[in-house]
């Protein structure tokens, strides 16, 4: 019996990551050119994937209302519905702009969602994932502003406005709040005080992993916790174009 959360990696099959996608930003317009070069990547890779890891932010803002979701997305949307009826599986892990899924995309696509960090294993690879908000030293503010966001009783007051004013506060405050927007994440802090990286090492007091893989902080970065373990993040697609490709031995950063 497979192990939970284990994926087994044939021989000629790849696992995909991707992150920070923000599509919607600065407007939906701007974003298209974005969208289809996503879209193109994703029917590449299908050819060859044997799951695919989508790591947060992959709109700019994302609700979910009772019976409603944003407008738009549709080629990102159709595209994921198709791979995932074939058989390949996605996983989504919800990051600090798409925090109120709940249920869309594993009623309608089948994709199951984590709204916290998970440990995988590829073959024998443990692989500990996330997207990497809210974790590690500092942050202060948006952490007590995540416990805010986060809370049922904000996303409860929230679902009673209507959606068309609702989606329109959102994206504004995806857009302008820095907290939110990420500006300031896109700076490389250097390997000793990037953030995500001493969480990693903390981590590792507790149990070896051979990979963490985050997003979050739009910067692809590789950086070696110890002789056996490194940390990924993955980068964006709104400068980079930057994933994440592991075959089942080696964990490779790569440019579309």
């Amino acid at each position: 019996m497979s192990k939970p959360n284990h994926i087994h990696i044939a021989d000629g099959k790849k696992i995909y990551f991707a992150s920070d996608n923000h599509l919607g930003a600065p407007t939906s317009e701007a974003s298209r050119p974005r969208e289809k070069k996503f879209v193109a990547w994703l029917d590449e890779i299908k050819h060859d994937a044997a799951a695919i890891f989508l790591m947060g932010d992959l709109f700019d803002f994302w609700f979910e209302y009772k019976t409603v979701v944003p407008k738009g997305f549709t080629r990102t949307l159709g595209k994921l519905a198709e791979i995932s009826d074939s058989g390949i599986p996605i996983h989504y892990f919800v990051g600090n702009h798409d925090l109120w899924m709940n249920g869309y995309f594993e009623e309608e696509l089948g994709i199951p969602v984590y709204h916290k960090p998970e440990e995988f294993t590829f073959n024998d690879t443990s692989v500990f994932i996330g997207h990497g908000d809210g974790l590690g030293p500092g942050d202060k503010g948006y952490k007590r502003m995540k416990k805010v966001f986060t809370s049922p009783f904000f996303q409860w007051l929230f679902k009673w406005m209507h959606p068309d004013i609702g989606v329109k506060i959102g994206q504004y405050m995806s857009v302008k709040n820095k907290m939110i927007s990420g500006d300031d994440d896109a700076k490389f802090l250097g390997e000793d005080n990037e953030w995500l990286a001493v969480y990693c090492k903390r981590k590792l007091e507790d149990k070896h992993r051979d990979y963490f893989v985050f997003g979050h902080r739009h910067l692809p970065l590789e950086i070696d916790l110890n002789e056996t373990s490194k940390y990924i993040n993955l980068g964006d697609w709104i400068q980079y174009y930057t994933y994440g490709v592991f075959d089942g031995e080696n964990f490779e950063l790569k440019t579309y």
